[in-house]
């Protein structure tokens, strides 16, 4: 069925994780493809690779908005407004980046990711204090 065993694990972690640990998970991916671009910024590939890593940030971040645009989504108001703000602020850093391609203008890219992941983890039972 599957020729490569990654896309094979892929396809099953896909099939296996909640919403919020799926997005967490491909944003962490996104981060992890844009700080390898930001680490080989001398490799000969690194138009290509930035370009990709770039592109894939910004259809997640797409497909954020749309859920966010979504009247049944049902995360409350506020947040929805904040992630559209956050996602507007994404889309447009990303186009400067893909336009005018610096390493340093990765860094918040990376770190939005990295950090909105962070908060759509589940929190550990063994980390709350007795």
């Amino acid at each position: 069925m599957f020729n490569n065993p990654l896309k094979a694990y892929q396809a099953v972690e896909s099939a296996t994780l909640d919403g919020r640990a799926l997005e967490a998970s491909l944003l962490i991916k996104s981060a992890a493809r844009m700080a390898a671009v930001q680490q080989n910024w001398d490799a000969p590939e690194r138009e290509a690779m930035l370009d990709e890593s770039l592109r894939y940030n910004l259809r997640l971040w797409t497909v954020f908005q749309a859920e966010m645009a979504n009247k049944d989504n049902p995360i409350p108001a506020e947040i929805k407004r904040n992630l559209l703000s956050l996602s507007a602020f994404v889309d447009k850093r990303t186009f400067e980046a893909i336009s005018y391609p610096e390493p340093a203008k990765l860094d918040i890219l990376i770190a939005i990711n990295r950090n909105i992941a962070a908060g759509l983890q589940p929190v550990s039972n063994s980390a709350v204090a007795p």
